[in-house]
């Protein structure tokens, strides 16, 4: 019997990688995209994950249409894609802002639709959009960041009010804060245990709202450590 389908794209060697770890650890064939797909093939061998890398640009519909036509129906999608340039709203390059908008936001379209078109016939699935605290407030300097995050976040919401009568579970999480990473080892340091969001940590929470009964669907989670403020 062929197994379920999670089509995880915007896959890095943080969390996106840790996504891919717990839905293959969770006995789902995982598709995972990434830009250079390349980067991930070292990490696939040395710990030894049975995953299928796949070359995307998710701005690109032709190349988000070739990898959905090839997963299948796909039980789970997860959009984890992203892109930011900190820059005053007077230096901000028009173009550095539209880049920022297609990776963040129009890319998110892209891949919400091509997962709703082949969930909807089916009458079930998981989509989970990947957000920040961006989403929810503009920062001084972060124009490139919210704007993108906010419009996800909109399309995570008319895609849940639209399609969970449909049977499929659309939901937006809000990482609020710095996951750890070798580069933040210091700060880590600093703070204290447990300081920093732990990806794998993340990822639980993932396949915990992929799991969820449709009696109980959550449509936004918010994440954070214990130290961030809120």
């Amino acid at each position: 019997m062929a197994r379920e389908v999670a089509v995880i794209v915007g896959v890095g060697p943080g969390l996106g990688w840790s996504l891919a770890k717990r839905f293959a650890r969770g006995g789902l064939e995982v598709v995972a995209c990434a830009r250079n797909p390349g980067k991930l093939a070292a990490l696939a061998r040395a710990e030894k994950l049975d995953v299928r890398l796949e070359a995307c640009d998710a701005t690109n519909p032709a190349d988000v249409a070739r990898v959905f036509g090839a997963a299948g129906t796909p039980k789970v999608v997860v959009f984890n894609a992203g892109a930011y340039e900190r820059g005053g709203i007077l230096e901000i390059k028009p173009e550095d802002f539209e880049r920022c908008w297609r990776v963040g936001c129009f890319a998110g379209f892209l891949v919400g639709q091509a997962a709703a078109r082949l969930m909807v016939p089916a009458g079930s699935g998981t989509i989970l959009f990947t957000g920040a605290t961006a989403s929810l407030r503009g920062g001084a300097g972060f124009a490139n960041l919210a704007v993108p995050k906010f419009g996800l976040r909109a399309l995570a919401q008319s895609m849940a009010r639209e399609l969970d009568p449909k049977g499929i579970h659309v939901a937006h999480v809000v990482i609020d804060g710095q996951i750890e990473s070798e580069a933040r080892a210091g700060l880590a340091a600093q703070r204290g245990p447990q300081s920093l969001l732990s990806a794998d940590d993340i990822a639980e929470s993932y396949w915990n709202l992929h799991a969820q009964p449709r009696s109980a669907w959550t449509h936004e989670l918010d994440l954070r450590p214990w130290v961030e403020k809120f």
